[in-house]
């Protein structure tokens, strides 16, 4: 239980002792600290969550630098779990934070997932470490929000939280979808997605490394609003909104 709680009067204020203590006690696992992930992590962190685990085993590149929290001209090449660590204890010293600085591979999923935390933020931007994510959390019955394509895309106003089953307009969610049913999951996934038409000349191929084969373009501020809808999601079903 953490002590030092003026720095969250004003989320009391709002909220309520009793709510702001259910996210004091809530652990959340956060997996991807790219564009969607850090702001996620960031948000749920100022919430007040008590402990958290943040998964991302990718150091800062010049790209990254239009849209995710911890990149800076100052950070290229650094571990973006370590700046992101040293963030969120920056902005709570007391928080019960683990760091794990690893690429999802599907074969560790499962050894990810054993802490059985009460939420998980999945923010993975590859396909098949991302199915395997969702498999494992959906087969372990722990409630999860999926962060869809966060590229393509212009508008923060068009954002929806649903099913997986009723996403559409967005490649990234129909192939998560199409896989899904393949393992016999239709439903019961929550996700953010958005319906706005992609633009597909931003759509650029790549290396395939950790299992990515492609990127669209991106603009600064849609991957943060993916980030902070899916913070809003966790934190309104652990405080029973």
């Amino acid at each position: 239980m953490m002590t030092d709680t003026q720095w969250l009067s004003r989320t009391e204020l709002l909220i309520g002792r009793e709510k702001l203590e259910k996210l004091m006690n809530a652990h959340v696992l956060v997996v991807g600290m790219g564009g969607v992930g850090s702001f996620a992590a960031e948000f749920l962190c100022r919430s007040g969550i008590g402990e958290m685990t943040i998964i991302d085993g990718d150091v800062v590149d010049p790209s990254n630098r239009n849209r995710q929290l911890p990149a800076l001209a100052t950070t290229h090449g650094q571990s973006k779990a370590d700046i992101m660590s040293e963030r969120l204890r920056a902005i709570n010293p007391e928080i019960n934070l683990h760091v794990i600085k690893e690429f999802v591979m599907p074969d560790k999923v499962e050894g990810l997932l054993e802490g059985n935390p009460d939420y998980v933020v999945d923010a993975i931007d590859s396909i098949t470490p991302k199915l395997t994510f969702i498999k494992a959390a959906y087969a372990r019955g722990l409630r999860i929000v999926s962060s869809m394509g966060a590229g393509a895309k212009l508008d923060p106003t068009q954002l929806k939280v649903t099913d997986i089953s009723k996403t559409y307009m967005c490649p990234f969610a129909q192939q998560i979808r199409k896989n899904l049913k393949g393992a016999g999951i239709y439903k019961g996934i929550k996700v953010v997605f958005s319906p706005e038409e992609p633009i597909k000349e931003s759509l650029m191929l790549t290396d395939g490394s950790n299992f990515k084969k492609s990127a669209y373009g991106t603009i600064s501020y849609l991957p943060a609003t993916f980030g902070s809808v899916l913070a809003s999601v966790v934190i309104r079903d652990l405080m029973g909104e």
